[in-house]
């Protein structure tokens, strides 16, 4: 009874009450702090996977594996050679369609030379033949019957002599390289290509008209 008493009169005592409301209060404020804390724990938010920044992997270049030496392979048959088609040529120049273009120079006209004209200094008329065989002319030429040549009794070497036939009106001038013919009535022997110029060559001989050029 005395110490139910005593503590009693304990806490009926200004400085217990006082106590006591001081210990009611630190409860309070940490009851409060707590809840704050336990509050402010939970809303705090959690990192997500897109706020992170991820870098890509790299990767080590890895050597080639060297081939073992012990292992042996066979060598392969080498292919057949096969035909391949040439380069087709490609322009090495750039088109030219921006460039202006000038117009290209006229040639010049080209004057011909005119032929020396010869003057006649003897004409007349007799008896002409032909022939295609002989070794060499008078003059040393070897000859050609294809040449358009003749020979002639007295007339100087390299003489220029037209002959025309009078029946037809064709005419060709031979150069005298050989001596001939040794015929009466004929004053000229014409090549076998001289001839066939103005006459026909069955024809063998006939009368023709000369001019001597000088």
């Amino acid at each position: 009874m005395v110490g139910r008493h005593s503590r009693t009169r304990l806490f009926s005592s200004p400085a217990g009450i006082a106590a006591t409301a001081a210990v009611g209060v630190a409860l309070a404020v940490g009851g409060t702090v707590g809840a704050v804390s336990l509050t402010s724990g939970e809303a705090a938010p959690q990192p997500t996977v897109a706020d992170v920044p991820v870098s890509a992997p790299t990767t080590a270049a890895t050597p080639p594996a060297s081939p073992s030496p012990s292992a042996s392979v066979p060598p392969s048959p080498s292919p057949s050679p096969t035909v391949t088609a040439s380069p087709k040529a490609t322009r090495s120049q750039a088109a030219s369609r921006s460039r202006p273009r000038t117009a290209a120079p006229k040639p010049a006209p080209t004057t011909k030379k005119p032929t020396p004209t010869r003057n006649v200094v003897d004409s007349g008329s007799c008896g002409a033949s032909f022939y295609d065989e002989g070794q060499l002319t008078a003059n040393g030429e070897s000859f050609d019957p294809s040449a358009m040549t003749a020979a002639h009794k007295t007339l100087p070497f390299d003489t220029m002599v037209r002959v025309t036939n009078p029946a037809n009106g064709k005419s060709v001038t031979v150069r005298i390289n050989d001596r001939g013919p040794f015929i009466d009535g004929r004053c000229l022997d014409l090549s076998r290509a001289a001839f066939a110029a103005i006459a026909s060559v069955d024809v063998g001989a006939l009368t023709v008209r000369y001019e001597v050029l000088g």
